[in-house]
């Protein structure tokens, strides 16, 4: 991301008004290898193909906020690998991180990892070092610390299954785990920030918090999300395209003031349920429309999300989740095309 970049973020979460609407997504190795034309293990294992794809997004898309932007991970294995979990590969599939945890006593013999050394941080942070001079060079800077959530990490050590049911027959326990990987997550955010003096932002991804209702949220979400959190940054995103129902009205409290959500539920409502304090970046349906709608379909679908827009303050044009894969050039342009001619 540019400074120019940069700061029409900031414009948008302190509540500028900007026309046309700024467009933004969030992008990384579902999407960016197979459309740069590349494998995606390749993507992940050669750090010169991992620089060109994400410059070749920047430059073919000037005017798109792309975040984080020059994204360094290992798709979902990126964290539960500090815990142990064993990590498959596959050459041109999504990396899959399988279960460590098989019964609940065995959250008692997990110990917290080091955020340094410990799985593929320190691939992860070197992968940025070693590019962080051509990512400068070029006008960029690496503004965000990411990490995937608690409860989505906690769902890859355990099972989903298994880690929801043991929210309601063994809460102490599933509290602990949390607690745990929540303290890991903080040194690990907290390794990135001093790697990297240029970070102003961070980005948490846990689409399981749309599993769960709102009591289960209120003891197991919430208190671990303000921890993570609580740090003085300038953007504070959020990334749950699952139900957001049980969480939505948390948000400000947690000091969120960026979020990413799915597509089922309207903007107004989103802005609504956060008193606007909240900027959103949303939310036309990513796989059925931006990736394989027609040029009729996006801009029937961006006309509908703008023109029933209360305000346009506080909203980044989107799709509702991630970039998915298999979007084109074309589609993209033509979601900014729709989004300049509607705003």
């Amino acid at each position: 991301m540019t400074e120019k970049q940069w700061s029409t973020l900031l414009d948008v979460i302190h509540g500028k008004e900007i026309k046309p609407l700024p467009v933004g997504f969030i992008i990384d190795s579902p999407w960016l290898p197979n459309w740069y034309g590349i494998k995606i293990l390749d993507y992940f294992t050669n750090d010169d193909l991992w620089y060109k794809a994400n410059l070749h997004a920047m430059n073919s898309f000037p005017d798109v906020l792309f975040l984080p932007g020059f994204w360094s991970e290992f798709g979902m294995c990126s964290e539960p690998s500090a815990f142990g979990a064993r990590c498959t590969f596959p050459s041109n599939e999504f990396p899959h991180a399988h279960r460590s945890i098989y019964s609940i006593d065995d959250i008692q013999r997990i110990s917290k990892p080091n955020a340094e050394t410990d799985g593929f941080a320190p691939f992860i942070i070197n992968r940025l070092l070693l590019n962080q001079q051509r990512i400068e060079d070029v006008g960029h800077k690496i503004y965000f610390s990411i990490s995937r959530g608690p409860l989505n990490i906690a769902s890859y050590l355990m099972g989903t299954t298994e880690f929801l049911t043991g929210m309601i027959i063994n809460p102490d326990e599933i509290h602990h785990l949390i607690n745990l990987i929540t303290e890991y997550l903080v040194e690990w955010h907290d390794f990135q920030q001093d790697a990297f003096p240029t970070i102003d932002g961070i980005i948490v991804l846990d689409d399981i918090l749309g599993f769960i209702g709102e009591t289960e949220f209120e003891q197991f979400g919430l208190p671990y999300l303000k921890r993570i959190y609580d740090r003085n940054l300038s953007v504070k995103c959020l990334h749950n395209d699952a139900d957001c129902h049980s969480s939505i009205k948390y948000l400000p409290e947690i000091g969120i003031n960026l979020f990413n959500m799915g597509f089922d539920t309207s903007l107004n409502e989103l802005k609504a349920q956060t008193d606007n304090k909240i900027t959103m970046l949303g939310n036309i349906p990513p796989r059925d429309v931006l990736a394989n709608g027609s040029e009729q379909d996006i801009e029937l679908k961006v006309k509908e999300m703008l023109q029933s827009l209360d305000r346009k303050s506080g909203v980044i044009a989107s799709c509702g989740g991630g970039m998915p894969p298999d979007v084109s050039t074309n589609n993209i342009n033509i979601f900014a095309n729709m989004v300049a001619k509607y705003s």
